[in-house]
């Protein structure tokens, strides 16, 4: 059966984040992962997830200075120092709280140095995560949720990671993302297979609940499961609402239906 994570960076955002992490496992989630949790004491959130007997797969590290239009440090050459104090804040929380994985946001950039700096980074990452056994993600993002970011193609994520002599680097494939840059999902997951780290999804093009747009994603989680992948799947949608009320897609799935519906 397919698993699922809850992405509360999307998902019960009205609840203090060890909250959240009741309300996930409550629901039926297999897992959490979260945006940015530096305001949460991790001890509460490893409290929670301890509770709830529910793994935490990923965070995000710092965006930087979001007021000043910062998306993510690690692609910046004009701002290393930070990008590298935001990778160390990321994994110091992600062992306190078990994490699985840090996704190392590229940020917005079209510097020409942008390529080296970001695999200094990553490079800089991978090292230090790899004693603690915590995966480094990187996601390419869609130019129209993200104009100017770095990292906005596939193949641009594989060729990073094959540039880089790290096992624990991989790729954060979120199918909303890939299908609104480049489409061809299947396509894409079977060739980018053995790169990728985590798998996430939503509906495009407004990144709705999975099955309120274009994609059938019934087809897609199955093919997942014919191609080997059995780690939960990362749901990262908006819900029209409260969250408890747009979970009809994985209560059909968990039931075993064929189709996705309200």
């Amino acid at each position: 059966m397919t698993k699922f994570s809850a992405s509360l960076g999307f998902l019960w955002t009205e609840l203090p984040l060890f909250d959240a992490i009741g309300a996930a496992a409550r629901a039926g989630f297999d897992a959490v992962e979260c945006h940015w949790p530096y305001d949460t004491p991790p001890n509460l959130v490893r409290a929670a997830l301890d509770q709830h007997e529910i793994p935490m797969l990923g965070i995000n590290t710092h965006r930087g200075d979001v007021i000043h239009g910062e998306n993510g440090l690690c692609a910046l050459p004009h701002r290393k120092q930070a990008a590298r104090a935001a990778i160390d804040q990321a994994l110091e929380y992600a062992v306190a709280i078990n994490a699985a994985n840090i996704h190392v946001m590229a940020g917005q950039t079209d510097a020409p140095s942008a390529h080296d700096t970001f695999l200094d980074n990553l490079d800089y990452a991978a090292a230090c995560a790899a004693p603690h056994n915590i995966t480094i993600l990187i996601e390419p993002l869609n130019t129209y949720d993200a104009p100017g970011y770095f990292l906005t193609r596939t193949d641009q994520a594989v060729q990073i990671i094959q540039s880089l002599n790290h096992d624990n680097v991989k790729m954060m494939f979120d199918c909303y993302h890939v299908q609104r840059m480049q489409g061809d999902i299947i396509y894409q997951l079977g060739k980018c297979l053995p790169h990728i780290g985590h798998i996430q999804f939503a509906a495009p093009p407004h990144r709705t609940a999975p099955h309120l747009g274009e994609l059938n994603y019934s087809v897609i989680f199955a093919h997942l499961q014919d191609l080997g992948w059995s780690a939960p799947l990362g749901a990262e949608y908006k819900p029209n609402g409260p969250t408890e009320n747009s979970l009809s897609w994985m209560q059909s799935l968990k039931q075993g239906n064929t189709h996705n519906s309200e």
